[in-house]
């Protein structure tokens, strides 16, 4: 029985990068930028939820696409063939990775939007410092810092939810930086295995692996190694300056792959940015274990 894992993430926290590393396992050379399993790997696409449910999503609310969302799932992770995973024929993967940005909301109808146990068999959550993600967010929707950092802040924040453009994803409930990460933390329906951004960075080899065993994924050391050395985030940079890349916002005027490094913040922020940050955060930070500045000055002035 196949086994499906959300990767969930808020944007800019790693997932694309994990996503690479998964997709690197089992290749023989470096996958290209543009290279990405083009099956369903997403959660908010809307050509499976067309397909499937056989209604367009485009004569739907918002809210009556998500009434319908926890069927979708419930139907891709009992047929791979037919949530468009694995061809007709084909030996099925025994784990499939499937990319989330929703937050783990339930629907009008007080349902888990995505299905509960009946979608998947388990989380990994990829989680980033918040005064990281802030730059990089700015840049992939094309705006300043600090209106990326009034979207971390948002309850009401989404992706794809304008009324007045019908969108290549469905909606994407994001809640606020807090509010995302706490939602996938505090569900009891699934079990989850976190990896910090900065863990992936400092360790990638042993955080990914740690990241397979949670899913029931069997890999040896050396498959692992080769991913690590294939998915070298300069040299997605490099191809994703000369190709482009296809998943990245239609409207970003500003490269996907930026600087793929942890604590770049002290550079990019000012001290203002910093403070509106952490004054909404701390409490999830701590939780993660990312120190406020505010902390640090207190423990120096003790």
């Amino acid at each position: 029985m196949t086994r499906t894992i959300w990767l969930a993430s808020y944007p800019k926290s790693g997932n694309t990068w994990f996503r690479f590393l998964i997709a690197n396992l089992s290749a023989s050379e470096p996958l290209g930028v543009n290279d990405l399993p083009r099956q369903h790997t997403i959660a908010s696409a809307r050509e499976p939820f067309d397909q499937i449910m056989l209604i367009d999503s485009g004569l739907l609310t918002h809210d009556e696409v998500d009434c319908l969302r926890p069927r979708l799932y419930e139907e891709m992770a009992r047929d791979p063939v037919i949530g468009g995973f694995d061809e007709p024929g084909q030996a099925a993967e025994p784990v499939r990775f499937v990319k989330v940005h929703d937050a783990y909301v339930v629907t009008p109808q007080a349902e888990p939007l995505l299905a509960g146990r009946g979608g998947a068999d388990g989380v990994i959550l990829l989680v980033r410092d918040p005064r990281d993600v802030a730059p990089s967010l700015a840049g992939h929707i094309g705006k300043g810092i600090d209106e990326a950092i009034v979207m971390m802040n948002d309850w009401g924040a989404a992706l794809c939810a304008t009324p007045d453009r019908l969108d290549r994803q469905l909606r994407q409930r994001l809640l606020s930086w807090s509010g995302h990460v706490a939602s996938w933390l505090d569900q009891r329906h699934l079990p989850v295995h976190v990896v910090r951004y900065e863990d992936l960075t400092a360790d990638t080899a042993g955080t990914f692996a740690a990241a397979l065993a949670f899913a029931g994924h069997t890999a040896s050391a050396a498959d692992v190694q080769r991913a690590v050395g294939f998915t070298d985030f300069a040299r997605l940079r490099q191809q994703e300056q000369a190709q482009g890349f296809r998943e990245a916002p239609e409207r970003s005027p500003r490269p996907f792959f930026r600087l793929g490094e942890a604590g770049a913040w002290r550079r990019a922020l000012t001290a203002a940015q910093v403070a509106r940050i952490e004054a909404a955060h701390a409490p999830t930070m701590h939780r993660l274990g990312y120190v406020p500045i505010s902390d640090t000055r207190l423990a120096s002035t003790a």
